[in-house]
């Protein structure tokens, strides 16, 4: 799952570095990483509904 900070920030990334731009470069760098912790943040979250629906199942039964 690609999230669009990602791909923004990495071509933010690149842009700066294809015309030399280190401020333009390390924001596109900046981008990237919020967009990978947003990635990482979504995907616990999405782990820790998964283990409370299975816990609530075993209770259930």
């Amino acid at each position: 799952m690609t999230n669009f900070d990602q791909i923004k920030g990495k071509a933010r990334e690149n842009a700066g570095e294809a015309v030399n731009d280190d401020e333009m470069a390390e924001r596109g760098r900046a981008e990237h990483a919020k967009g990978k912790a947003k990635e990482a943040a979504g995907k616990a979250k999405d782990k820790a509904k998964k283990a409370a629906d299975d816990a609530r199942g075993r209770f259930a039964e």
